[in-house]
């Protein structure tokens, strides 16, 4: 619960009504510790989804150069998003290259590619031209495959769980042994 002393406020809100002293302003549902519960309508102002997510970070050029690859597209921006979440290095060479890429193939094309590239996590230095070159000969999104364990070729770690593990023998004599 949030009280206000009204009377100590600089401009009486539009909410107040002439009333004076304190007042309950909001009242917030109860929670668990790490799982806050806020109210949007006590924010409007604040840059979030209605639904309560928060909003996607949305890139702003800072050069002629980032203007220009933010200029290719939806596939561009997801495509920096991505790429800076992952860590990649030489950022601005791969944005300048690919906006070479699109003065010699067109702009439609290299977005395409680059939406892939960024759903798929391929960040490498000759990764949007062979996604470019692939999708010339008329191949779609839809065959994308994310590298996960489902698609290794890994023999995984199954041969290793015994080892150190102690093996222990049987101490107890066999019959012949007993009726000796």
């Amino acid at each position: 619960m949030v009280v206000a002393d009204l009377d100590v406020l600089p401009t009486m809100p539009g909410w107040a009504a002439g009333r004076a002293g304190l007042t309950e302003v909001a009242r917030h549902r109860l929670s668990t510790p790490g799982n806050p519960r806020i109210d949007l309508a006590h924010y409007p102002d604040h840059p979030q989804d209605p639904a309560g997510a928060p909003r996607p970070p949305r890139p702003r050029p800072r050069s002629a150069a980032e203007k220009d690859f933010l200029a290719l597209g939806a596939g561009a921006q997801a495509w920096l998003i991505e790429a800076s979440a992952a860590g990649t290095v030489r950022i601005r060479a791969k944005m300048a290259a690919a906006v070479e890429l699109a003065a010699l193939i067109g702009d439609g094309p290299v977005d395409a590619a680059l939406g892939v590239a960024a759903a798929a996590g391929r960040f490498g230095e000759g990764d949007l031209t062979a996604i470019c070159d692939h999708q010339a000969t008329g191949a779609t999104a839809a065959g994308l495959v994310a590298a996960d364990e489902t698609h290794s070729a890994q023999p995984g770690t199954a041969a290793w769980a015994s080892f150190g593990a102690s093996t222990t023998t049987s101490t107890t004599p066999t019959t012949k042994e007993t009726a000796q």
